[in-house]
């Protein structure tokens, strides 16, 4: 089945305990964009999947940390593999460490899912090159529970450069960043781990956007909005 296909059907039909807390999360109110950010709980997150056609591949995996208030909420991680059908290739597997029967008995993708939205929220989501995961994350809860999540997304990768352009130079990947301010990754490309990783370095962009005077949600979606230009008209 092509991605126009799986883009186009409708999500399986859900039972009524799904239904129902499909149903609570619609019902959240939107995210505040005035929240001061040193006082918002953000959601950072990670994703694996089988490769990285946005179009073709699949989630297989979700990790996600809290920041409450500027600090790393460790006690709340959320890590989640989503059932597939067949597991990935072998190469694949090499990158991420899922192996094929953890993958053919994970969860459950619309539970998976639903679990991961209850643990969301209306919180704003982090994330490194968040294009990549917003659209994974995006097609599966299309796919399988008909919702399009209205969170507002924070891209580390347009922010550190943002905040950091002496530091920048040909720094792209998270690897770049977190080696720059001396963040350690325990378990590189698995899902919590890079979120972690990833958390770590929001709160020293966090602090950097504060100390700027960007002290709100739509103060950082600004900067990064004029980052993406920036980028787009040097390139």
């Amino acid at each position: 089945m092509n991605w126009l296909a799986r883009l186009l059907r409708k999500p399986p039909p859900l039972g009524a305990q799904q239904q129902s807390l499909l149903g609570a999360f619609r019902a959240l109110p939107a995210c505040n964009p005035r929240a001061p950010l040193a006082e918002q709980r953000c959601v950072v997150v990670d994703v694996e999947s089988t490769g990285l056609d946005v179009f073709s591949d699949r989630l297989i995996a979700i990790g996600a940390l809290d920041v409450v208030a500027g600090q790393l909420a460790l006690g709340s991680g959320f890590e989640v593999v989503l059932r597939q059908a067949a597991p990935s290739a072998v190469d694949n597997i090499l990158v991420h460490g899922i192996g094929g029967a953890e993958q053919t008995g994970g969860v459950d993708p619309a539970d998976a899912l639903l679990a991961f939205l209850q643990y969301l929220g209306n919180a704003p989501l982090i994330a490194h090159h968040a294009d990549f995961d917003r659209t994974m994350i995006g097609r599966a809860t299309r796919e399988y529970l008909g919702v399009t999540l209205k969170s507002p997304w924070l891209d580390l990768a347009l922010l550190a450069p943002a905040l950091f352009p002496r530091h920048a130079g040909n720094r792209q990947t998270l690897d770049d960043w977190t080696a720059r301010f001396g963040i350690e990754n325990f378990n590189r490309h698995n899902a919590l781990a890079d979120a972690c990783a990833t958390a770590q370095l929001w709160l020293v962009l966090l602090s950097r956007l504060c100390s700027q005077g960007h002290t709100q949600l739509r103060d950082a979606l600004q900067l990064q909005k004029e980052q993406q230009w920036l980028n787009k008209n040097i390139n």
